[in-house]
């Protein structure tokens, strides 16, 4: 399944069962919780790490949904700026960071 797909399932979805398709403030706030959940499975080693994962990404799909963007372009976008970035350790704390000259 690509992302697009995957959106327009979590969008249709939410409407089926009533859950929030207009509070944007609240579905990131919805969206944190689930990735504190996200979190506290890794953390934990729980064997569900991947279903609160997913969870994640539920969340996002309908976020970029309300707010009208196509996740799957925004990404593919995305991703190419970042391939075309150069980075470097910080010779102080060794930590990654883009190259802008």
């Amino acid at each position: 399944m690509d992302i697009r797909t995957a959106q327009a399932l979590a969008w249709e979805n939410k409407k089926a069962k009533g859950f929030n398709i207009t509070d944007v403030a609240y579905e990131f706030g919805l969206l944190h919780g689930e990735i504190a959940e996200a979190f506290n499975a890794w953390r934990r080693q729980h064997p569900d790490l991947d279903d609160e994962l997913a969870d994640v990404a539920i969340y996002l799909f309908g976020l970029a949904e309300m707010n009208g963007i196509d996740l799957q372009s925004a990404i593919e976008r995305k991703l190419a700026t970042n391939a075309a970035r150069r980075y470097a350790p910080d010779p102080a704390t060794g930590v990654m960071n883009r190259v802008t000259s």
